[in-house]
């Protein structure tokens, strides 16, 4: 039995019209594709159409015609364009290198990634500043988390403080931030949160305090989480689109080490020890305030914002020759020229990241601490734990664009859930043993393998931090790593029904496979996926 095409590799296989396409979604086959709107314009067709665009929307001084009407044959040939007669030798040079040659990106668009990567790193260290923080300060505020089971709520409380902000706050901003800020406002205003929340956090004379810098921390990091990875997709080629957003959730790993350097190299401080651990996550706050307007607006917001000069010129800063910022500019416009005609009701999904590795970035200075490791060996492990975390995530940036994010997710979520729920029983083994603690680690550190190049250190989830935490009298180590063992399960076959594969495919391109229904979707991995991996056993 010959392995069945993912809907959207099924996609380019379909040679349909914009009508078919409307035929095919509404009678629900399985043969859907991505439709290029300029492939059944002639050459007369396309030169009309690309007049009337550059007259419509201002671009009669900015940009010429000739070049704008190659770039449109351009995109209307996809990978044929050598086929184009007047294209330059540096034009073809250029168009072939943005698929094989990832480093010969101009230098703007390298500051784009650095900025991003320093919000991933700022993401991943604030983070973990309350990681060893919670050992000191309830003690420092008087609070007794051994026996109050009301401290216990409110070293909760004040944990999950950012994700309660992000979820209530933080993201929902965002998008009138955005609008109005465009991405670089957006990132700017969210820094300016982490910066002066981790400030104030570390100056805080009671628990009340600490719990509203953290509220504000929360706003910064909600905003942010939901604005960079965007912003790192919309200014990158397409072929090497899911390296540079990996780059997010690899950096963010980054962040969570150095956040757990941070705190092992101040826990000595005597008194103000946990306050230099939630402060220190000022430090990239401060290039990120710096280097941000250095790096271009998203063209998309431009042209949502119906700003088609200033998207060309932020196109021009991205692309290595003209020809390619006038391809792009004019392929986004009638990709969503077209979305918007055929756009009936907006459907979204997005996965929120992994509860149980923000357990562990949070607190496993605690677990291992409640497994009888002395304070000094807990922060090691921890720390140990953020090194493998961005080690291992470093395989991702090849493997998503190869294996593709379905896959990825297909194969670590099982090796999360046995590790998780190995490490939960070792707790069973009796406190005098020497092995309890190194088979906890072991498999803490085995989880890091499978999670950081699958799920990946992705700060989308709000609510859960407090959940283990609140119910650990009843659930203990073991029944709190059980239940997101579980949950790792539940997370696998939902993947496996509801996540289509989007590998190397323009973000115009995306709207059309998240067109498809999702029944239609799930129907076709019942039918079609699974027979075939039956008949493979």
């Amino acid at each position: 039995m010959s392995e069945p095409l993912e809907l959207t590799e099924r996609i380019t296989h379909s040679g349909r019209s914009s009508n078919d396409i409307e035929t095919l979604r509404s009678e629900e086959h399985m043969q859907v594709y991505i439709d290029n709107p300029l492939d059944n314009l002639t050459l007369e067709e396309l030169e009309e159409a690309v007049t009337s665009f550059r007259r419509q929307y201002g671009l009669v001084n900015i940009i010429d015609e000739k070049l704008l009407q190659k770039g449109a044959r351009v995109a209307q040939s996809g990978r044929t364009f050598e086929a184009i007669d007047e294209l330059t030798q540096d034009e073809l040079q250029a168009l072939t290198d943005e698929h094989t040659r990832l480093f010969r990106q101009p230098s703007a668009f390298w500051i784009t990634i650095c900025c991003t990567c320093i919000a991933a790193v700022l993401q991943g260290w604030d983070q973990t500043g309350s990681n060893g923080a919670n050992l000191e300060w309830p003690r420092a505020f008087n609070l007794d988390t051994e026996t109050s089971s009301g401290d216990v709520w409110i070293l909760g409380l004040v944990n999950a403080a950012p994700y309660f902000a992000s979820s209530m706050l933080g993201c929902w901003i965002s998008d009138p931030l955005n609008n109005y800020t465009g991405r670089r406002g957006t990132i700017f205003f969210s820094a300016v949160f982490c910066f002066a929340s981790v400030i104030g956090s570390a100056f805080t004379k009671n628990w009340v305090q600490l719990f509203f810098c953290r509220c504000l921390l929360g706003i910064g990091m909600g905003s942010k989480a939901a604005t960079v990875p965007v912003y790192a997709a919309e200014n990158s080629p397409a072929f090497f689109r899911g390296s540079f957003v990996m780059s997010w959730q690899l950096w963010v790993a980054f962040g969570i080490f150095l956040g757990f350097s941070a705190n092992l190299a101040v826990y000595q401080v005597r008194d103000i020890g946990w306050r230099l651990q939630l402060g220190s996550a000022f430090i990239p706050a401060v290039p990120l305030l710096i280097m941000i307007w250095w790096a271009p607006e998203s063209p998309r917001w431009y042209i949502k914002q119906n700003c088609y000069p200033q998207a060309y010129h932020s196109l021009l800063r991205l692309r290595n020759v003209p020809l390619q910022a006038a391809r792009d500019l004019y392929y986004m416009h009638v990709q969503i020229e077209l979305e918007n005609k055929r756009l009936t009701a907006e459907q979204a999904a997005r996965s929120g990241g992994s509860e149980e590795q923000n357990i562990v970035v949070f607190y496993s200075a605690s677990v291992f601490v409640d497994a009888q490791a002395p304070t000094r060996t807990a922060l090691l492990v921890s720390w140990g734990f953020g090194l493998a975390n961005f080690v291992f995530a470093l395989p991702a940036v090849y493997q998503i664009d190869t294996l593709g994010r379905r896959t990825l997710l297909l194969v670590t979520f099982p090796g999360m859930a046995l590790t998780l729920l190995a490490a939960g029983f070792c707790f069973y083994i009796d406190q005098s043993s020497d092995a309890r603690l190194d088979l906890i680690t072991f498999f803490i550190f085995l989880f890091a393998v499978f999670y950081s190049p699958g799920e990946g250190p992705v700060p989308f989830t709000y609510s859960s931090e407090a959940f283990p935490l609140s119910h650990r009298d009843a659930l203990g180590n073991t029944g709190a790593l059980g239940l997101f063992a579980g949950l790792n399960v539940v997370a696998f076959g939902m993947i496996f029904l509801l996540v289509p594969e989007t590998k190397q495919r323009t973000l115009e391109e995306l709207d059309s496979i998240f067109n498809v229904p999702t029944r239609t979707h799930i129907r076709y991995q019942i039918t079609k996926t699974l027979p075939w991996l039956w008949q493979r056993r």
